[in-house]
């Protein structure tokens, strides 16, 4: 039995119906961009029959000279009707596309309740459109709805759907938990069986709804699929689709199946934080392989044992899936997690050094105050770096004024920066959607000039937690704020009882890190007036 797995991404459509998930054509283009870089073998981007913006992906995607075949996606015929006249059949031939999956009953309540036709007429349905697709040249995918609970519930009769797309031509049978209510054990037994009964290569599509939908997907393929369907992240429907950002690793790395190669899979990563960053839904920061902390450690002796070896707290290098390790400083911090993130940033700090625990003292000091570094690793890094001389101010903050103005139309916010670099005074203003977006862009516009990579910058994410409740508005706040690139995302904090001091604190922080590290990347020939500007020179 062969071990390459085919994968089937279905996040452009299967995802979009998560709650809060809107993509526009121009996302979907960028999305399948970065899908076919990872490297997966078919990139589902919707019906074409449905929407204006599926109808511009599959026109568009006609010019992208992709490696995965795109795929459009729609149902059988309707009933008592002609598969070579039903429309939407006909957009998916005339979408120009090599493949398409096809939804379709199989299990009987649903013929009865949701078609209200009869179990002959249904197997007519799935027969005649797979043999329509295939009179047209495509490849043929039977998404076998519903088929687990089918199967649990008339065997004999879920067994027959399938056949009927089989007997059609189909290339591959895809079996669908789509309730998401399925077991391990169970996915694995039907499974086996239909892999025994049928001759056309099976597929796995699953959902989250009992939070196992990668292991009935693991199941699937021990049971002999080899094709699965899933979505980046796991987005979804209700509580989401199988997350091939864990299948993918899962197989590849634990059980030794073929997905994608090597240097693809070590894309994973930055894969997934792109994509989430253009659906603009945030990443759970423990998901596994490829959440923030997913190789991140804190108790410190924990950190002991991975400065002497990483395998005593990892179950693989982070690196073959383009994730890293982290190691977290708080209050909880012994000198081995401020020692490892040292070492980690080039810094000479040993047990024995007074900076160290200089460091360890400032640290718990900040975090009493309300500060927390573990979910703010660029705010660490630059406090490590001030410590020992590795950086300095990029500029000095004279003055900032913030406007807020009720219309009768909108809420208008403005700010007014005042501030000094290389010892020249820049005064600017810049609006925004709301106070701190508003300071974001008179600050980026009054250092662009000396730092022009700083308009690559934006913000990601930006969180308030209010520490002490009891004081009511006046209580303390801690300000988090993601900012990315699109190739790297750092975190930074802000903590003041005033909540847009807290925001330009973390901002400012936000600034710093980015160029300390965009100059830090650069090789030699970046200019020494910049590089001094961050306190890099001769250090």
């Amino acid at each position: 039995m062969t071990n390459v797995i085919s994968i089937f991404d279905t996040t452009l459509r299967d995802g979009t119906q998560g709650e809060g998930i809107s993509l526009s054509a121009d996302d979907k283009i960028k999305i399948a961009l970065k899908l076919d870089a990872l490297g997966v073998h078919y990139i589902e981007g919707g019906n074409p029959g449905s929407n204006s913006k599926d109808i511009e992906f599959f026109t568009r995607a006609k010019n992208l000279n992709l490696s995965a075949k795109v795929t459009a996606f729609g149902s059988t015929r309707r009933k008592n009707s002609v598969a070579s006249q039903d429309v939407s059949l006909l957009r998916i031939v005339e979408s120009g596309v090599p493949a398409a999956t096809l939804v379709g009953k199989s299990w009987d309540f649903h013929v009865h309740t949701a078609l209200q036709t009869t179990l002959e007429e249904n197997l007519a349905m799935i027969y005649d459109s797979f043999a329509f697709l295939k009179q047209n040249g495509m490849e043929a995918i039977y998404d076998a709805e519903h088929f687990f609970d089918g199967y649990k519930h008339n065997p004999d009769y879920a067994l027959a759907a399938l056949r009927s797309a089989q007997d059609a031509g189909a290339d591959w049978i895809v079996l669908c938990d789509t309730n998401g209510g399925t077991l391990p054990n169970e996915i694995h037994e039907i499974v086996s069986r239909v892999n025994n009964e049928l001759t056309a290569p099976i597929g796995i599509h699953t959902h989250n709804d009992c939070e196992l939908a990668v292991a009935n997907t693991l199941a699937a393929v021990g049971a002999g699929a080899r094709q699965i369907q899933g979505t980046i992240n796991g987005y979804g429907e209700r509580c989401g689709n199988a997350n091939l950002c864990s299948i993918i690793p899962n197989l590849q790395i634990k059980m030794n199946y073929r997905c994608i190669s090597d240097n693809q899979i070590a894309q994973l990563t930055k894969t997934a934080r792109y994509i989430s960053e253009i659906a603009n839904v945030v990443m759970p920061v423990n998901q596994p392989y490829v959440g923030n902390a997913a190789f991140a450690h804190k108790g410190g002796i924990h950190v002991s044992a991975i400065m002497k070896d990483s395998k005593t707290y990892e179950h693989i290098a982070p690196e073959l899936v383009g994730n890293k390790q982290r190691v977290l400083v708080s209050e909880l911090a012994g000198q081995s997690n401020i020692i490892s993130k040292a070492k980690e940033l080039g810094l000479d700090v040993h047990a024995n050094n007074e900076k160290t625990k200089e460091i360890i003292d400032k640290i718990k000091d900040l975090e009493h105050h309300g500060y927390q570094f573990e979910g703010a690793d660029a705010s660490l890094e630059l406090l490590l770096r001030e410590a020992f001389g590795q950086t300095k101010e990029i500029f000095t903050l004279e003055s900032f004024k913030m406007l807020v103005e009720k219309t009768a139309g909108a809420m208008v916010s403005e700010a007014i920066v005042k501030i000094k670099v290389d010892g020249q005074t820049v005064y600017t203003a810049a609006e925004g959607n709301g106070p701190v977006n508003a300071l974001d862009n008179a600050l980026r516009k009054a250092l662009m000039h000396y730092y022009p990579s700083i308009m690559d910058i934006h913000l990601s994410d930006y969180k308030v937690r209010v520490i002490d409740e009891n004081d009511a508005t006046s209580a303390k706040v801690r300000v988090l704020i993601e900012s990315t690139d699109f190739k790297n995302t750092w975190s930074t904090v802000g903590v003041s009882s005033n909540i847009i001091e807290a925001s330009w604190e973390a901002l400012v922080d936000s600034i710093r890190y980015a160029l300390l590290n965009s100059v830090k990347q650069e090789d030699a020939s970046t200019p020494n007036l910049m590089r001094e500007r961050l306190g890099l020179v001769n250090h």
